[in-house]
C-alpha cells in the first residue's frame, strides 16, 4: 500500500499477502495501519477489487473513493469489439482528461450516445461508477495526474511479478514478501513525487477545490513536523 503524505512524497507504509478480492484481507492491512498511526487518508484510490473497498468503508468510513482509470478502461473495452477500440479509447481519455468535470460529464453523455445502442454493458461499466471515477476533479488540478492512477504500485509489481517468474517462484511465504518488499522498498526512491505539494496540506484539511482551484480556504491548517515518519503522515491517497 502507496500513501501520498503532507510533503507529497509517495511512500510505501504497508506490504502483506492475503487474498486481493477478501475484506478481511485487506481490512486486517488497514487495522495494522491505523494501529501504527495512520489517520483516515482523504481519498483512496484502487481499481474495482470490491475487498478492498468494503474494508476501505470498514476501517476509514470517512475517506472518499476514486476508481483507477487504467482498469476501468481496459474493462470497457473488453466489452467492444476490437473494431471499435481505438475511437471507443479516444472518447475515453476524453473524459479523464477533460479540462474539468462540466466538461467530463459531456464526454461522458458523448460516450453513451456513441456507444450505447449497440452497447450498454460497456457504457454502464462507465455510468455505473461514474461518482468514484470522476471524484479526482473535486481536487487540485494539479494532482489530478496522480489521482486517477495506482501506478507506482501497478508498475512496481510488474518488476515483483518478472522477479518472481524469472526465479520460478519466490520459495516460501516468508521469502516472497521479502523478495517483494525489496524490491519495492528499492523503486519508491524513484516514485514522482505529487505536483504542487504544498496543497496537499490544504486538501488534508478540508480545502474546497472547484474545478482544480481552490475555492474555500480551510481555516486551520496543520502543518506536519518537518522529518515525520510516513507511517505518522495522513495520506491522500491509499492505492
Amino acid at each position: 500500500m502507496c500513501v501520498k503524505g503532507h510533503d507529497g512524497r509517495k511512500e510505501l507504509v504497508a506490504i502483506t499477502d492475503g487474498y486481493r478480492e477478501s475484506t478481511e484481507s485487506w481490512a486486517d492491512l488497514l487495522r495494522d495501519c491505523r494501529r501504527r498511526g495512520m489517520t483516515a487518508p482523504v481519498l483512496a484510490v484502487g481499481d474495482g477489487a470490491l475487498g478492498f473497498w468494503k474494508a476501505v468503508r470498514e476501517v476509514f468510513p470517512a475517506t472518499r473513493e476514486q476508481r483507477y482509470w487504467f482498469h476501468k478502461q481496459a474493462n470497457v473495452l473488453a466489452a467492444l469489439p476490437k473494431s471499435a477500440h481505438p475511437a471507443a479509447l479516444a472518447a475515453i481519455k476524453e473524459i479523464y482528461n477533460a479540462e474539468d468535470i462540466d466538461e467530463a460529464q459531456v464526454a461522458v453523455k458523448a460516450f453513451a450516445v456513441g456507444y450505447g445502442a449497440k452497447y450498454p454493458n460497456a457504457v454502464a461499466k462507465i455510468t455505473d461508477d461514474l461518482d468514484t471515477l470522476l471524484e479526482f476533479y473535486k481536487y487540485p488540478a494539479e494532482h489530478w495526474i496522480h489521482l486517477r492512477t495506482t501506478n507506482p504500485i501497478e508498475s512496481t509489481f510488474a518488476t515483483v511479478r518478472l522477479r518472481t517468474k524469472v526465479t520460478k517462484g519466490p520459495g516460501s511465504r516468508a521469502a516472497g514478501l521479502a523478495m517483494a518488499y525489496k524490491l519495492i522498498d528499492a523503486a519508491q526512491a524513484r516514485w514522482r513525487a505529487v505536483n504542487a505539494p504544498h496543497l496537499v496540506a490544504l486538501v488534508r484539511a478540508g480545502a474546497v477545490f472547484h474545478k482544480g482551484k481552490l475555492l474555500e480556504r480551510p481555516t486551520d491548517i496543520t502543518q506536519p513536523p518537518p522529518h515525520s515518519d510516513a507511517n505518522e503522515q495522513a495520506g491522500t491517497e491509499v492505492a
